[in-house]
């Protein structure tokens, strides 16, 4: 198990995690591995590791290691 920070807060995950299985937990959507949403619908998220944001393009290569901070920043409609 590896121990992060998600969103400010302490998260547990699997050894083996990577940002796309994050983002969709997060989402509770299932994700491909290029992080495209298998639903087709868009997904409006946003995603940096320790500061520096991970294109989607890299979600599905990106490990993510003990003590690591990750934000997933989700877009709402509104104001």
């Amino acid at each position: 198990m590896t121990a992060i920070t998600l969103n400010g807060r302490p998260h547990v995950v699997p050894g083996d995690t990577t940002v796309v299985d994050l983002v969709a937990e997060t989402v509770g959507r299932p994700l491909g591995p290029d992080g495209a949403p298998l639903d087709g619908r868009r997904l409006g998220v946003a995603v940096a590791v320790d500061a520096a944001v991970v294109p989607r393009s890299r979600w599905g290569r990106t490990p993510v290691a003990e003590g690591q901070a990750v934000e997933i920043i989700t877009a709402v409609q509104g104001g």
